[in-house]
């Protein structure tokens, strides 16, 4: 049975992760919806009479110039408000491979192999699309790689799926691994103009906030302006200071100590973090950061026609609801076939090719990468946005019509499920 076991993927996880991923979804869905509130408001804003008003404010630039951060509020959010989404984007992706159910390697093999298919065949795909256009359109060719958690997950509420934990989960971890990869994406193909003195002093404030995480001190007044000076000299170094944000997350213990208790004794450095950062990240910094970023003049149907008669939007459409699908679902078939591994019983591939489906949701790293590719006033960046939310629409749609058919059935699943007939505060399903 365990040897049975050891080959199946999306088996469930345990109670206790399951509980912990559960809050986590609710967190990023209701971070979702505020992402399209704030997504739609930029859209209505920027094609309305007063759109100097919302350009204006976008543009407005603010900081001290001595600290060369004297910038515009769009680039504040993408630089700043970003660097917490993926400070707890860090912090989720440690925990999960040390502490959560895919520590073992049986289980992270599936959501990594998928991501990194999510991230590699949507590239060929833009690349494909674009060969003979040069390379400043291939610049725009990782616009496509990252899934954006918190929409799909507010598509996910939308449908109202009673998905089974473990592919919430999946879900969950891939969109986490991609965003990762998307980062180091950034850091390596779309840096600035490098100075290393800035980048060699960015180590001495993220040494000590190191330092103090993991001697579990977790005084804001200490580590806030730590962390503020590794943002800022990452900065200024010309790596996207994103990337400063990964690495405080990584930063943080996740186990307590011995003399805490150790692993039993309760939630640990990163969970504390996780907890109070997310609602930051999902509920203000993401939809900020959208409110920002999408808003471009579509002007009608024939400036749609136009944006989307582009090359980098055919590609980017194309690497988003064709590419994200193959790419995902593509990796996990193989995976199961190369490790003769099968599907946990009472699941089926149509499920797997819905979630394939929903990874196609890009919206907030793709963003990033697109104003990194082309420029705040290249025409090709105004495209690059209006194809990836009609590629993000596109692919949203096709995951409703999937997810919804199978909705029914797992509706019925949970019900029975959750049935707790010993009383002892753990459904029955757990313990079998």
């Amino acid at each position: 049975m365990a040897q049975n076991s050891e080959r199946r993927i999306f088996t469930r996880g345990t109670y206790a992760e399951s509980l912990r991923v559960s809050e986590i979804l609710r967190s990023e869905t209701v971070g979702g919806a505020l992402l399209l509130a704030a997504t739609v408001l930029a859209l209505i804003w920027a094609n309305s009479p007063w759109s100097e008003g919302y350009f204006g404010l976008r543009d407005f630039q603010i900081g001290p110039e001595s600290l060369h951060l004297n910038l515009s509020l769009g680039t504040w959010a993408a630089d700043g408000l970003l660097a917490i989404f993926f400070f707890v984007a860090g912090l989720e992706l440690k925990r999960e491979f040390v502490a959560g159910d895919l520590r073992s390697p049986a289980k992270a093999v599936v959501p990594i192999a998928a991501a990194f298919g999510g991230v590699i065949v949507p590239a060929l795909i833009f690349v494909a699309v674009n060969i003979s256009a040069g390379p400043e359109i291939l610049k725009g060719w990782a616009i496509p790689t990252a899934t954006d958690i918190a929409f799909a997950l507010a598509v996910l509420a939308v449908i109202s799926t009673h998905l089974p934990s473990a592919l919430r989960t999946f879900l969950l971890t891939l969109a986490v691994v991609d965003d990762l990869i998307a980062i180091a994406i950034i850091a390596v193909f779309y840096p600035g103009e490098m100075h290393f003195q800035y980048l060699a002093l960015a180590v001495l404030p993220l040494l000590v906030f190191t330092w103090l995480v993991q001697k579990r001190i977790r005084s804001w007044y200490l580590l806030i302006p730590l962390a503020a000076a590794t943002w800022g000299l990452v900065h200024a170094s010309g790596v996207h200071a994103t990337v400063a944000g990964v690495l405080l997350g990584f930063a943080v213990p996740v186990i307590r100590s011995k003399k805490m208790g150790g692993p039993d004794a309760g939630p640990g450095m990163a969970e504390h973090f996780e907890h109070v950062m997310r609602p930051i990240s999902s509920g203000f910094a993401v939809p900020l950061f959208a409110f920002f970023s999408a808003g471009v003049v579509v002007g009608g149907l024939s400036g749609l026609k136009n944006s989307l008669s582009d090359t980098v939007a055919i590609g980017i459409v194309l690497a988003l609801v064709v590419g994200k699908f193959i790419g995902v679902f593509g990796s996990t078939w193989l995976v199961t076939k190369t490790t003769k591994a099968e599907l946990d019983d009472g699941l089926a591939w149509v499920d797997v090719a819905g979630l394939a489906l929903l990874a196609g949701v890009g919206f907030t790293v793709s963003l990033l990468i697109s104003e990194l590719s082309f420029g705040d006033d290249a025409p090709h960046y105004d495209h690059a946005k209006v194809a990836i939310l009609a590629g993000s629409v596109i692919a949203a749609l096709l995951a409703s019509v999937v997810l919804r058919l199978r909705n029914r059935h797992y509706r019925t699943i949970a019900e029975l499920e959750s049935r707790d007939d010993d009383g002892d505060g753990t459904p029955d399903v757990y313990q079998r």
